[in-house]
């Protein structure tokens, strides 16, 4: 495992864009959420760099967006947004929420498999149980998107490609600070079992798979 890839500087001082620019405070809590995302430490196949967040969904916000890259090929990508509220939200049950999208395009072989979006979701919160991760209010969805091409792009093959959207209460651990190192190297385990690489580990070696992914072609 390799530390975190990317940088993790410049907006991350104020550890949300929105703070800085209002002068307000950053939650303790809050700040030493942040401070454990950039030191996670994640499989060498991902990319990783900080985002602008989301300014409406919480108080509190920071993203990450990261890729799965083999070579010149992006197999994988997705984002990863960490919310604080303070003062506690009735349908996250808790102060902190994650939100994330992720989306690969897949194999003729994996796209139609009819259980597809069910292992898709098991992959999720499969990689966070691996982790010992305690998780609550855990929901999304997992869709499936065919694209065929016609006229100047009939040379194009078909693609498919699957995206989970999907958000979670992570457990609150000492000072009110989930680990969200943990669920950050969580999320990694998620985009690299949809990009289709093999298990690296313990962590991810009981779970369930789909024959795996060559990664996207060419046109």
């Amino acid at each position: 495992m390799a530390p975190a890839q990317g940088q993790f500087s410049e907006h991350c001082d104020s550890a949300d864009g929105k703070d800085s620019a209002e002068g307000s405070s950053v939650p303790p809590a809050f700040r030493s959420a942040v401070e454990a995302l950039r030191s996670a430490r994640l499989r060498p196949e991902l990319e990783v760099e900080p985002t602008r967040p989301p300014q409406r969904l919480a108080p509190h916000a920071y993203a990450v967006e990261a890729a799965v890259v083999d070579g010149e090929d992006d197999l994988a990508d997705g984002r990863l947004v960490l919310l604080h509220d303070p003062a506690g939200h009735d349908a996250w049950q808790g102060t902190f929420r994650l939100v994330t999208l992720v989306r690969a395009e897949l194999e003729p072989e994996m796209a139609s498999d009819p259980l597809l979006p069910e292992v898709c979701w098991s992959w999720l919160t499969g990689a966070l149980e691996a982790r010992g991760l305690l998780f609550g209010e855990a929901g999304g969805t997992v869709t499936r998107a065919g694209s065929h091409y016609f006229g100047a792009l009939a040379e194009r093959r078909p693609a498919t490609q699957i995206e989970i959207r999907a958000s979670w209460t992570p457990r609150e651990g000492r000072g009110g600070v989930p680990d969200t190192a943990a669920h950050l190297a969580a999320w990694g385990d998620l985009l690299c079992q949809i990009a289709g690489l093999p298990p690296s580990g313990p962590a991810d070696a009981a779970v369930v798979t789909l024959p795996q992914r060559r990664g996207p072609q060419a046109p």
